[in-house]
């Protein structure tokens, strides 16, 4: 089971922010990094607990454990790198993704030349405490190559001679769909050979897409009521997501920004949340 740096300081964690406030952390290097609190028992205490969690971690024998980035929201793998006592410690106090380079034999922060930050909102250890996840925000794309992600090269698909084996990134069955709508959406606008796709016609159909989106919900509903088998309600909510997919698109809304605005509402009354919100 992963292991949350959070455990250690839930107290402090600011809502929807990060998990130690910066102005209670000041940076210390040394041959035995730590991360150093302003001077009272509570903080006090709060590094006795950092310094025994890297304590903890089972660093190799040049000092390393692997870092992956991932990202809070859409779940992808950002990129891997390698972490030091040092890295993670910084990582804690300025909330960017913090590496160590094994070539330059230094830290490096991911962003400090793009400026596509990380920004780290939890951090996570393995059972075994010698892996770690920066879980968080990225500010632009990851790879230096300019992909959202450092992962975009299938296997299988080499394997296949696929030629796009080199460009398609690992996605999870929500982005996959949300790819191939994209896609459907480009093709809308050059002129239809043969039977439209049910995409298509959603994407050329407000009123149709309306309407669909309003029976599913319905149906929805009536799994519900009618107590239908759970089968039946899974069934009735891929339709749901499906159709509200598609009017994403037509928005220009990612799903990605939906699952943000989620996120932000975690520690917040969905009372108030809705008494807050702008006209």
């Amino acid at each position: 089971m992963a292991v949350s740096y959070n455990a250690y300081a839930q107290s402090l964690q600011a809502r929807s922010s990060c998990f130690i406030p910066k102005s209670m952390c000041i940076k210390q290097r040394s041959s035995r990094s730590t991360v150093v609190f302003a001077s009272n028992d509570k903080n006090i205490s709060l590094q006795a607990k950092v310094d025994k969690l890297l304590d903890r971690i089972k660093w190799d024998d040049k000092g390393l454990a692997v870092a992956i980035a991932q990202n809070v929201d859409t779940g992808a793998v950002l990129m891997q790198g390698f972490a030091n006592r040092e890295a993670l410690s910084t990582t804690i106090t300025s909330r960017k993704a913090t590496f160590f380079s094994r070539s330059r034999s230094t830290l490096w922060t991911k962003g400090e030349t793009s400026n596509n930050f990380i920004n780290v909102l939890d951090v996570y250890l393995d059972c075994d405490r010698d892996s770690i996840i920066y879980l968080g925000t990225p500010d632009g794309p990851t790879c230096h190559t300019g992909a959202e992600t450092c992962y975009y090269t299938s296997v299988l698909d080499q394997l296949n001679s696929n030629e796009a084996a080199g460009n398609k990134l690992a996605l999870t069955t929500v982005y996959s769909l949300e790819s191939i709508i994209s896609k459907r959406k480009e093709e809308s606008s050059v002129p239809q050979v043969g039977k439209p796709s049910w995409t298509r016609r959603l994407l050329t159909d407000d009123a149709l897409l309306c309407s669909k989106i309003r029976e599913e919900a319905d149906e929805l509903c009536r799994t519900l009521e009618d107590k239908e088998d759970v089968s039946r309600t899974a069934s009735e909510m891929a339709d749901v997501l499906y159709h509200s997919m598609v009017l994403l698109s037509k928005r220009d809304v990612k799903f990605e920004d939906v699952l943000e605005v989620l996120r932000k509402r975690f520690s917040q009354s969905g009372i108030e949340e809705k008494q807050n919100r702008t006209n």
